[in-house]
């Protein structure tokens, strides 16, 4: 049984959402134009061809690895796009074996001289790189360079965009990237397009994402990825909670440990200066108490 929504758009941070947004041929030019906000001049899109994401590679493993979104531009660079919504302990080298399939699809039969297509992953990131987490830079394009920071191969580029550190209002929005940002973490809790978000792509992106326009399978579908989406940023939220009850713990435990090591050393200085006082020599207070006679003649 479908039960109505509260929300009036889709959530694009889930599965559904995302796909529906940016993943079907009729809407790809709601893709087309958020991939040419993050690519270079050279490489804009002027059409796309969204492709299936099943590749068959050469192993089991590798038949299985499916994308979010796979696409192919009039002009042969592929692009991976994905929404990314959980930290995984390996995920810059799931990234780089993704990669990996669209550029060994490109190889032909026969006497074949090598040359390639560009290559881009894109991954948009319900969450922050843990050694970028302290950086406000939320977005992060990375390619093959040498030992003098110059490019050494341009056809290949992974370009990362960490949502949460987005955190512009509507009235501060100025660029293009900036409202597409906006759109991904706020779509869902929008009643009607903000003023700077009316008119040309979003027009249609609106349109696409209104609940009120699904049929019953479409929204029976986007509630189980919801519900999804939910389930796994309470397990998320869990995690961390966790992590920080222990981290908390522990360090009561280390306050506690090294507030009883300051107390025996000061209980023990004070023996120190008693014996001092009674006329003990040096060496026999060093002794009994574990100091040096330096560490002594300086109480």
């Amino acid at each position: 049984m479908v039960f109505p929504l509260p929300d009036k758009y889709i959530d694009l941070l889930t599965d559904f959402g995302f796909k529906r947004v940016f993943g079907t041929e009729p809407n790809k030019a709601l893709l087309i134009d958020f991939l040419n906000t993050l690519l270079p001049p050279h490489h804009q899109i002027q059409d796309v061809t969204i492709k299936n994401p099943e590749f068959l590679g050469n192993t089991l493993v590798d038949r299985r690895a499916i994308f979010d979104i796979y696409c192919q531009s009039t002009s042969g660079e592929r692009f991976i796009v994905e929404m990314q919504k959980a930290k995984q302990t390996f995920f810059k080298d799931r990234s780089v074996y993704y990669a990996t399939f669209p550029i060994q699809e490109q190889a032909q039969q026969g006497n074949w001289n090598y040359k390639l297509r560009a290559v881009y992953t894109v991954g948009i990131l319900d969450f922050c790189f843990d050694d970028h987490k302290q950086d406000s830079e939320l977005l992060h394009v990375v390619e093959l360079k040498n030992q003098r920071c110059e490019v050494f191969y341009d056809k290949l580029k992974f370009i990362y965009v960490e949502l949460p550190k987005f955190t512009k209002s509507v009235d501060q929005l100025e660029t293009h990237f900036d409202k597409w940002l906006f759109l991904l973490r706020h779509l869902a809790s929008c009643n009607a397009p903000p003023e700077p978000l009316q008119g040309n792509v979003f027009a249609q992106l609106f349109e696409v994402a209104e609940i009120a326009n699904f049929s019953s399978e479409e929204q029976a579908l986007y509630q189980d990825s919801l519900k999804v989406y939910r389930d796994m940023y309470s397990v998320n939220q869990t995690l961390i909670q966790e992590g920080l009850e222990q981290g908390l713990e522990q360090g009561r435990q280390e306050g506690l440990e090294q507030g009883r090591q300051e107390g025996e050393q000061a209980g023990i200085q004070k023996v120190v200066k008693q014996m001092k006082a009674a006329g003990l020599p040096l060496k026999d207070i060093a002794q009994y108490t574990g100091l040096s006679v330096d560490e002594i003649d300086q109480l």
